[in-house]
Parts: structure tokens; C-alpha cells; sequence
């Protein structure tokens, strides 16, 4: 077992991990998800995996990494559900990649909106498959918040059982 001090200090810092990947989750600089995984690793060591095993380690570990596609997958299905053609759905899916933290924010709306130029369609189709990206996004958001508050009730309910 760790001095208590140090186990203090473990706590400490897997919550600040844990509130710091929350924001994340909102904040699209701030890498929320793989945060809070952080946080409940840093738990469960501070308690000598005595009640959190490799198990649930191994579960919470592979729900953090699904979430590593989930903004780009659906601001592309966002796109492609509001009719975009495949150009706008890789332009969603690639926009933001690489333009910082605007293009997180609006890379999927430009990428889409371009994607649908590239293919001759109207200002109307671009923008609807630019919409659908947009949706998409917040969609993805919404999603990877669910995904946190699952992964910290699986840890929960696995350390109160």
C-alpha cells in the first residue's frame, strides 16, 4: 500500500484528471474522454487495483479509444444523412483535421459546404450537407459525454461491488 500522503496526492490528481477530461468533453482542444480513462487508471492504481481489476480497466480502455473516431464519424453521417454526396462526407470527415481548433468547430460545415461545390451542386445542397455535418458534430458531442458518465459508472459500480 502507498504512504497515505501519496494516496491523497493520487486522488487529487485522478480527480483533476477526471474534472479536466469533463471539459474536455466540451472543449475541443482538451482530449476529454482519454482524460477521464487517465483519471479512473490513476483511482484505481491509488488503490492497488484492489476493488477496480484489469478487467474493468480493459473495458473502460477500449470505450475510451472508440471515442477517438466518433466526432469524425459523425459529422460525416450528419452529412451524408442530410443527403451530402461521398465528396461532402470526406470533407467533413477530413476538414477539421487540419485546421486547429477552429476547424474542429467549423471543419465539418466547411468540409461538407466545399465537398458539395467540388460536385457542381447548389448553394442550398452545400449548405443542407454542411447543416447535417454540424448536427452531426453536436450528435458526436453528445454521444462522447454519454460515453464518460458510462465509463466513470462502470468504474463506480465495479468499486462499490
Amino acid at each position: 500500500m502507498f504512504d497515505p500522503g501519496f494516496q491523497i496526492l493520487l486522488w487529487l490528481l485522478a480527480a483533476l484528471l477526471i474534472v479536466l477530461g469533463l471539459a474536455g468533453l466540451i472543449l475541443p482542444a482538451v482530449p476529454g474522454i482519454p482524460l477521464v480513462f487517465a483519471g479512473l487508471l490513476l483511482l484505481a492504481w491509488a488503490e492497488n487495483f484492489a476493488y477496480v481489476g484489469w478487467i474493468t480497466l480493459t473495458l473502460l480502455g477500449v470505450l475510451a479509444l472508440l471515442s477517438y473516431g466518433v466526432d469524425l464519424l459523425a459529422a460525416a453521417f450528419g452529412a451524408k444523412r442530410f443527403g451530402a454526396s461521398p465528396r461532402a462526407v470526406t470533407g467533413a470527415a477530413l476538414a477539421g483535421l487540419f485546421f486547429g481548433l477552429p476547424g474542429i468547430v467549423l471543419g465539418p460545415f466547411v468540409g461538407a459546404v466545399i465537398g458539395e461545390f467540388s460536385r457542381r451542386a447548389s448553394a442550398r445542397e452545400a449548405t443542407q450537407a454542411g447543416v447535417g455535418a454540424t448536427l452531426g458534430l453536436l450528435f458526436g458531442a453528445l454521444l462522447k459525454i454519454a460515453l464518460a458518465f458510462s465509463m466513470m459508472g462502470v468504474f463506480v459500480l465495479d468499486r462499490l461491488l
